[in-house]
């Protein structure tokens, strides 16, 4: 059926909560936007007449789409080249969604991602659109087609998953900062010491390559296992200015609500770097090296206003 204008503008005034949904569901941006595409095309092809809640008939269908999505995602991820990290999303992205609560800002952030990809697609699902949507019981389980008493203890189920795996307390954005500042200043020293200083003993470094850029296919582990690893990214040399094509320009911001370390090269982000601090010192590193999951971080950075460089990398 022909879609009126109002219902082209009914959906296109829920995409961005879709596409948000999607993303924390997928941990790809690519695929988020795909799966609200999708559900446009479901919706154009419905009768929206008959539709009584608009709203809820979206939802539930893109997050059906998401569930299949994944089931098939599991199986690529398992011949995947690498370490596999969600695709980061810069300062301001509106993919990012609801942030108006802590829970809201942590179940988007690249560590709490990471801990997602471990749940079932169920559980998932379940605990996206109540931490992050706040959509109640009742409607999750319509959206899902269990039982409100199924909802509830799959979401108690999955927050005591991401509760173990998730970073530990967080400190306030100016302590943050501080300890980036002197990370950044230890990687460049080209000494040990100041970075294993910086870390936890159990810190952690993850890269994602994709297979199309060198990064080792298990993490480091260990304070200095990780500080050596770092010293070494740090390390100016031709064979890293030939694979990057120059030196990138080294800044700071937020990436997924956490302190990152964005690597610019012509106007292209080349690299994100989340770090996940902690009162104990930094306990991980999550590397996008990837170029297929740093497009949307490119145009992101293309449209937003940002300092002048902290140095060159390289």
């Amino acid at each position: 059926m022909a879609l009126t204008m109002k219902d082209v503008d009914r959906f296109e005034t829920a995409r961005p909560r879709l596409e948000a949904i999607a993303y924390r569901l997928l941990g790809s941006a690519s695929e988020a936007e795909d799966a609200a595409q999708e559900t446009f095309l479901r919706w154009q092809a419905a009768d929206t007449d008959r539709i009584e809640v608009p709203e809820a008939w979206l939802t539930k269908v893109l997050t059906n789409l998401c569930l299949n999505q994944l089931t098939s995602a599991r199986a690529r991820r398992e011949t995947y080249v690498g370490q596999w990290l969600p695709e980061p999303l810069l300062a301001g992205d509106p993919m990012l969604g609801p942030a108006d609560t802590a829970e809201q800002r942590e179940s988007v952030s690249y560590a709490v991602m990471a801990v997602l990809e471990r749940l079932s697609p169920n559980e998932r699902a379940v605990y996206v659109l109540r931490e992050a949507f706040d959509y109640p019981h009742r409607e999750i389980a319509e959206i899902l087609d269990i039982t409100e008493a199924a909802s509830q203890q799959i979401f108690h189920r999955a927050k005591k998953h991401v509760a173990a795996g998730k970073a530990r307390t967080e400190i306030d954005e100016a302590d943050a900062r501080r300890i980036i500042d002197e990370f950044l200043a230890a990687a460049t020293s080209g000494r040990t010491e100041p970075l294993v200083r910086l870390l936890t003993q159990d810190a952690v470094a993850i890269g994602d390559g994709g297979g199309k850029i060198p990064a080792r296919t298990k993490a480091f582990e260990g304070a200095l296992a990780v500080a050596k690893f770092m010293r070494g990214l740090f390390k100016p040399s031709a064979a890293k200015r030939a694979l990057t094509g120059g030196s990138p320009d080294v800044h700071v911001t937020t990436a997924n609500g956490e302190p990152a370390v964005v690597a610019v090269l012509d106007g292209r982000v080349v690299g994100v770097m989340c770090l996940e601090i902690t009162p104990e010192g930094i306990a991980a590193f999550r590397n996008q090296v990837n170029p297929d999951k740093l497009a949307r971080a490119t145009r992101r950075w293309a449209a937003t206003e940002h300092g002048e460089p902290l140095f060159k990398a390289f």
